[in-house]
C-alpha cells in the first residue's frame, strides 16, 4: 500500500466510524452529540475528496478501492445504529434504516459471493445519489436530535431528517433491486 492523502483521507474515515459511537461513552450528552455530528460530517467530506484526489492526482490504487466501501457502509452503519438508539427506536427512523443496513449487508454478501467478477457491479448515479442523501440526512437526523436535547427545538429539523432517511431508503431498495438484477447472471452459472 502507498500513503497517498486520498488513502490516508479514507483511512481516516474509516477510524472516525467508530468515533461516532465512541463519543457518547467518552462524553456527557450533549457534548457527545457534537463531536459525533462533527465527526460524522468530516468523515463524510472525507468520502467526497479522497476518489476526487485519487483521480485527478492519478493516486487510484487497489488498497483505495477495497477501503473506501468498507470505510462508507462503517460509517453509515454505525451513525445509523446511534441514531436509531438515540431516537428511542422511534419506527419513522427505525424502518428506512433496517432497509438500508440490509442493502449494505446484501450488496457486500454479493460482491464478496461474485469475487472476480464484482467488478461488473459498478457504482450506478443512482448509488451515488443514494449515497449522497444519506450523508445529508444522518448529520441532519444528529443535529434534530441535540437541537431538541439543549431544548433548542429542533422538531422542524428532525422532520426533515427522517424526510431524508426515507428518500434514502427509497433509494436503498431501488439501487439494491438494481444490483440484484444486474447479478442474476453470475448467480445462475455454476461455480467451482
Amino acid at each position: 500500500m502507498t500513503w497517498t492523502i486520498p488513502n490516508i483521507l479514507t483511512l481516516a474515515r474509516l477510524v472516525a466510524a467508530p468515533g461516532v459511537a465512541l463519543a457518547y461513552a467518552a462524553f456527557p450528552r450533549p457534548a457527545a452529540d457534537w463531536v459525533a455530528l462533527s465527526l460524522f460530517i468530516l468523515a463524510a467530506l472525507t468520502d467526497y475528496l479522497d476518489g476526487r484526489l485519487a483521480r485527478a492526482w492519478g493516486q487510484e490504487s487497489n488498497f483505495g478501492r477495497m477501503l473506501d466501501p468498507i470505510a462508507d457502509k462503517a460509517m453509515v452503519i454505525i451513525a445509523l445504529s446511534m441514531i436509531v438508539g438515540l431516537s428511542g427506536i422511534n419506527p419513522l427512523i427505525l424502518i428506512p434504516t433496517a432497509f438500508i443496513l440490509l442493502r449494505e449487508v446484501f450488496v457486500s454478501g454479493l460482491r464478496e459471493f461474485l469475487g472476480a467478477d464484482a467488478g461488473r457491479l459498478k457504482v450506478t448515479p443512482l448509488a451515488k445519489w443514494k449515497t449522497t442523501v444519506q450523508m445529508v440526512a444522518i448529520p441532519v437526523l444528529f443535529l434534530g436530535g441535540v437541537l431538541r436535547l439543549e431544548g433548542a427545538g429542533g422538531g422542524i429539523v428532525q422532520v426533515f431528517g427522517i424526510i431524508l432517511i426515507w428518500v434514502a431508503g427509497g433509494l436503498t431498495v431501488m439501487t439494491g433491486y438494481d444490483y440484484l438484477q444486474k447479478a442474476i447472471p453470475f448467480l445462475k452459472e455454476p461455480r467451482s
